[in-house]
C-alpha cells in the first residue's frame, strides 16, 4: 500500500475547512479550535509534522523529533475534545515503524485501543507538565528533554548490543529493556536494565541447564554488590559473575537476518499482484552511511518517503533521510 505525505500545511488547512460529509459524521469543533492548532502547529515548525489525522485534521498529530545524538523520534500527540483544557495523550513511535503504523499493515490491541506497541520508541514516556497556557511546543520542548534523560540508558544499550552476544531481540528498538545474552554451553542470561537507572545492578534471570549454571549464579549473589555505576556495563558483568563473556559471532553479510528490510522486518515481500515485479522480492536498497548499511525493500523506502513531509521529488526519483541514520537516501518511483 502506497503512502502519502498528509501533513503538509494546505492539506491540513483543507481538512478543517471540509463541510460534515453526513449526519453521521461526529459534530466538528468551533473555529477558534482550528486556528489555534495551526497557529501552535507553526510555533513548533511545519517541517516537522509528519502526518496528522482525525477530526478536521488535527486531532492526531505525529511530531520528528531528533535527539543530541541525530536519532529519529516520532511524538504522536491526541488533541481531546476539550483540549486544551485536558492535556493531550503521547505515544512515542519507532520511526522505522511509521510506515507500518500508516498503512494498517501489523496493529497490536493495547488497553483496549488499537496502538502499534511493538514500534513503541521509549521505554517510558514523561510526565506532562500542564497548564492553562500550555501550548504543542511545551510539549514537544518536555519530550525533548525526556530524551536528554534516556541518553545515558540508550548508550548503555548500545554498548550492551555491541560488546555481548546478545541472541534476542535481534533488532531491539529504543524502548526495550531486556536482553538475552548468550554464555555459551546453550545458557543464557535475560536481563532487564532499569531504564530510569541505568547504570544501577540490573534484574537477572539464568536460562539452562541448572549444573552449568550453578557456578554463575552463585557468583551473582556473592558478588552483585561490587556492582559499580562507574564501569561500563560488560566489565560490571563480567566482575560479578566472575566469568569471561564470549564476545558476538562474526558477523556474515549473507546471513538472513543481515537483509530483512529495515522497514518491514522481512527478507521477502509478500506475494502479491499488486506488487508486481517486486511480489516475493528480497530487499535490494542499502543505506550507503557505512556506520548503518541497513538494507531495505525499495517499495517499503519509497512508501516511507512519501510519508515524510521533508521528501523532495525531481522527475522519478524522492529524495530523503534513513529512517535510521537521517543521511541521504535516494530511491526511484516505479510502477508496481
Amino acid at each position: 500500500m502506497a503512502l502519502q505525505a498528509t501533513a503538509s500545511r494546505e492539506s491540513v488547512r483543507a481538512a478543517a475547512e471540509r463541510e460534515p460529509e453526513g449526519e453521521g459524521e461526529a459534530p466538528r469543533r468551533p473555529a477558534a479550535f482550528y486556528s489555534s492548532v495551526f497557529a501552535q502547529i507553526e510555533e513548533v515548525g511545519w517541517e516537522r509534522l509528519m502526518s496528522s489525522k482525525g477530526d478536521g485534521g488535527v486531532s492526531c498529530l505525529v511530531f520528528r523529533v531528533l535527539d543530541d545524538q541525530g536519532r529519529n523520534h516520532l511524538l504522536e500527540i491526541t488533541l481531546p475534545m476539550n483540549y486544551p483544557s485536558i492535556p493531550p495523550s503521547l505515544v512515542a513511535v519507532y520511526p522505522a515503524g511509521l510506515a507500518m503504523l500508516l498503512s494498517h499493515f501489523s496493529c497490536h490491541q493495547w488497553n483496549g485501543n488499537a496502538r502499534y506497541a511493538i514500534y513503541l520508541d521509549v521505554p517510558y514516556l514523561p510526565k506532562l507538565q500542564w497548564s492553562k497556557g500550555s501550548r504543542l511546543k511545551d510539549v514537544v520542548c518536555q519530550f525533548q528533554e525526556h530524551l536528554k534523560i534516556l541518553q545515558d540508558y540508550w548508550s548503555i544499550m548500545d554498548d550492551i548490543d555491541k560488546v555481548l552476544w546478545v541472541v534476542d531481540p535481534t533488532k531491539p528498538t529504543f524502548a526495550m529493556s531486556h536482553r538475552r545474552i548468550a554464555l555459551g554451553d546453550d545458557c543464557y542470561l535475560l536481563l532487564h536494565v532499569n531504564a530510569r537507572k541505568p547504570r544501577s545492578l540490573p534484574e537477572c534471570r539464568f536460562l539452562g541447564t541448572d549444573g552449568k549454571l550453578d557456578r554463575l549464579i552463585t557468583n551473582w549473589r556473592k558478588y552483585r554488590k561490587k556492582w559499580s555505576a562507574d564501569k561500563k556495563f560488560h566489565e560490571n558483568l563480567s566482575t560479578v559473575l566472575d566469568f569471561a563473556l564470549p564476545p558476538p559471532p562474526s558477523v556474515n553479510i549473507e546471513d538472513d537476518e543481515q537483509v530483512d528490510c529495515g522497514i518491514c522486518y522481512a527478507k521477502h515481500l509478500p506475494i502479491d499482484d499488486e506488487l508486481g515485479t517486486h511480489s516475493g522480492g528480497t530487499t535490494d536498497y542499502t543505506c550507503e552511511n557505512p556506520s548503518c548499511s541497513r538494507a531495505f525493500h525499495s517499495v517499503c523506502l519509497r512508501d516511507w518517503l512519501r510519508a515524510i513531509t521533508t521528501t523532495r521529488q525531481s522527475f522519478d526519483v524522492l529524495f530523503g533521510n534513513c529512517p535510521y541514520c537521517s543521511d541521504p537516501v535516494a530511491v526511484k518511483i516505479t510502477d508496481r
